[in-house]
């Protein structure tokens, strides 16, 4: 399950995800959020992660497909988790996602919203 945190600064859009994903949880709660955000011109997005049950295969291909036709838009994104896995794989591919990522453990979630707001 993801929902949208409203607790943000000004063009920053943020989820946090519990449970298992689903491809409806992108179709109706990240793709709305994502299309706001690339209509004011830039996406900063924040996803915290405090536990992860993992993601249906129609999961799997939205988050391939999120963001791929506004790719310019995308600017910082925060990952907040402390799942090393999820830590280990930003470090290692994050490079492959347009604009900036950067994971923070959760106990640094406020910097992390920083962040991506600068």
């Amino acid at each position: 399950m993801i929902k949208e945190l409203s607790d943000l600064p000004p063009g920053v859009i943020g989820f946090e995800v519990t449970g298992q994903l689903r491809a409806e949880d992108y179709r109706d709660v990240v793709l709305p959020a994502l299309e706001r955000a690339a209509a004011g011109g830039e996406v900063r997005f924040v996803i915290v992660i405090p536990e992860f049950g993992g993601m249906s295969g129609g999961a799997l291909w939205q988050d391939l497909k999120v963001g791929v036709e506004h790719l310019r838009a995308w600017k910082r994104i925060a990952l907040v988790t402390d799942i090393s896995w999820m830590e280990h794989l930003t470090a290692l591919f994050g490079w492959m996602t347009p604009g900036e990522v950067r994971h923070f453990p959760l106990a640094r979630r406020d910097e992390a919203i920083a962040w991506a707001a600068a």
